[in-house]
């Protein structure tokens, strides 16, 4: 029978970011952002899926998996590397996704991302988002932020995933790791302990929902780096984001608390590489200033990308000035920026040298 180990061991030799796995298809991989069915290999049938269940779930998991339907978890395979697993019930059959995750923890150089990161690692309170849609590589960029004050500060990291995806090794800093459904029972309960484990910096590995938002705020709020990520497309979708949480009548609370707390957001996104190898990301970089403060509490976050753009002596960049850049260093090409730009027509002027200018509405030609 086709075994799980030879799947996961042809993803990996060709750089595979994620595996699918389906009744009815063959074993499936994404490479460089593209989805190929793996050759000459029959499509699975059930006793496959059910092999591959037994061989990353324990008999009680498995259990408890073809009860409810969902279930996420970590599985390594020696010699092979470590993987996020989500299992799923679908027409009435198994489905597994398992995303690769590299050993290597990569610096902000290596994966191209901009050195103005370097401030969040030297904030010492506060929340700081990632965010992006699912594969964007948010969890990659936390783990060279996590890495970094891991090298740089003396202090105790707490994370709080589900599941554990990177692994970090004790350096300056003591970092503890808390997986959810098996150290801890639930991202709420991990939530309420934290705060007696003496942390300085706190790692949730998502925020789903107004409760662990608020969790988020309260740390940050009593002298805590927080640090999580968000399923949101750019700085300005992720202030909405966070008040559909709410109920309109709290907006205004949540609002004066993401323009005291909020530090920083970076929204990604990846773009395939101009030489075909790989991927790159473009970076939104948002630092909280009195200026954007201001456009939170008074619910104006349309005007925040226009904000954005005039920090950049502060470090800040829209995705539009990402993507010049990128274009500029030819690491994307010119299509794949404007596919990607949420504003491709500004984008065309600003390759052009030609910017708006900040606050009157004028033209600038660079």
């Amino acid at each position: 029978m086709l075994s799980l180990q030879k799947i996961l061991t042809y993803a990996v030799k060709n750089g595979a970011s994620d595996i699918h796995l389906a009744v009815g298809t063959p074993p499936a991989v994404r490479i460089d952002g593209v989805i190929r069915v793996i050759p000459d290999v029959e499509p699975l049938v059930t006793e496959h899926m059910d092999e591959f269940l037994s061989t990353i779930m324990s008999p009680s998991r498995k259990a408890r998996f073809l009860e409810r339907g969902d279930d996420d978890l970590a599985y390594s395979l020696p010699g092979v590397g470590r993987f996020r697993v989500n299992c799923l019930m679908q027409r009435g059959t198994v489905g597994i996704v398992m995303r690769y995750v590299k050993n290597k923890i990569f610096s902000f150089a290596e994966l191209n991302l901009p050195p103005s990161l370097e401030t969040i690692c030297q904030m010492q309170r506060g929340l700081v988002l990632v965010t992006g849609t699912t594969g964007s590589g948010k969890s990659t960029t936390l783990a060279a932020i996590i890495d970094r004050i891991n090298e740089n500060r003396r202090c105790h990291i707490v994370t709080i995933e589900d599941p554990i995806e990177y692994l970090y090794k004790n350096k300056k800093s003591i970092v503890t790791q808390r997986e959810v459904n098996i150290d801890t029972q639930d991202f709420h309960t991990a939530l309420r302990a934290v705060m007696r484990e003496d942390p300085d910096v706190i790692l949730i590995g998502e925020m789903r929902d107004a409760e662990t938002f608020q969790a988020c705020i309260s740390a940050a709020e009593t002298g805590h780096l927080v640090l999580s990520t968000l399923h949101t497309t750019n700085v300005m979708m992720t202030v909405d984001r966070i008040l559909d949480m709410f109920p309109t009548n709290q907006h205004q609370q949540v609002r004066s608390q993401l323009a005291l707390q909020l530090r920083a957001c970076i929204s990604q996104r990846l773009l395939p590489a101009a030489d075909g190898q790989g991927r790159v990301p473009a970076v939104e970089v948002m630092f909280n200033n009195p200026g954007i403060a201001q456009l939170i509490r008074e619910n104006n976050v349309k005007q925040i990308p226009n904000a954005i753009a005039g920090g950049k002596e502060e470090g800040m960049q829209t995705f539009n000035m990402s993507l010049v850049d990128l274009v500029k260093k030819r690491l994307v090409t010119r299509e794949e920026a404007e596919l990607a730009s949420d504003n491709p027509e500004e984008l065309k002027m600003n390759l052009q040298g030609i910017f708006l200018s900040q606050g009157r509405g004028g033209i600038l030609k660079r």
